[in-house]
């Protein structure tokens, strides 16, 4: 299946395609992409992919994906005003606002919400979680955004130790690929 993500983020776009089995997935090439003004992931998700509905091709399937981490510590915060909070230094702009925080203060979670929308305005959703901690220090390569301090539940290790390979079989995005698969049937 063709598919155009509404996103610049051609790593989320390679993401994708191995969490959906079949979808060959391209960037939306855009300059003019909306802002990220929705109350909730969804609402920006859809806003994407309606965004990307009018710019793909006729018989693409298009997707729209919101994501965020949610801090115990900063009263569920960032949420979905994640990426604008961090201004490109997630792990840097975590570590300083939870500079002193500890036990339940660190907990946090990873949130995203995926929609899909078919050539004949058929809409499909997924919903995925990965609940964790906010680790005291940066460790590990691989992964982006706040991959790096994200401690997933019953792990040691950050997401960004974990590598790619965890990440794709257990992350939030994985979890919402997973619940938007199951809703295609």
């Amino acid at each position: 299946m063709r598919a155009v993500l509404a996103s610049r983020n051609a790593h989320k776009a390679r993401e994708l395609e191995r969490l959906l089995p079949g979808w060959q997935i391209d960037v939306l090439d855009a300059d003019d992409y909306p802002p990220e003004s929705g109350a909730t992931y969804y609402e920006n998700a859809h806003g994407k992919a309606e965004f990307a509905r009018r710019r793909a091709p006729a018989d693409a399937w298009v997707l729209g994906e919101d994501s965020g981490i949610e801090v115990d510590g900063l009263g569920g915060g960032p949420g979905v005003t994640s990426s604008r909070s961090a201004a490109g230094d997630e792990v840097g702009w975590m570590l300083g606002a939870l500079a002193g925080a500890r036990g339940d203060a660190r907990r946090a979670r990873y949130v995203s919400e995926l929609v899909a929308i078919g050539p004949g305005g058929e809409e499909l959703r997924g919903t995925g979680t990965l609940g964790g901690r906010i680790a005291d220090e940066a460790s590990g390569s691989e992964g982006f955004g706040f991959d790096p301090v994200f401690v997933p539940d019953g792990e040691e290790r950050t997401v960004a130790e974990l590598g790619d390979e965890w990440k794709a079989r257990h992350s939030h995005r994985a979890n919402a690929a997973r619940a938007l698969l199951r809703e295609a049937g």
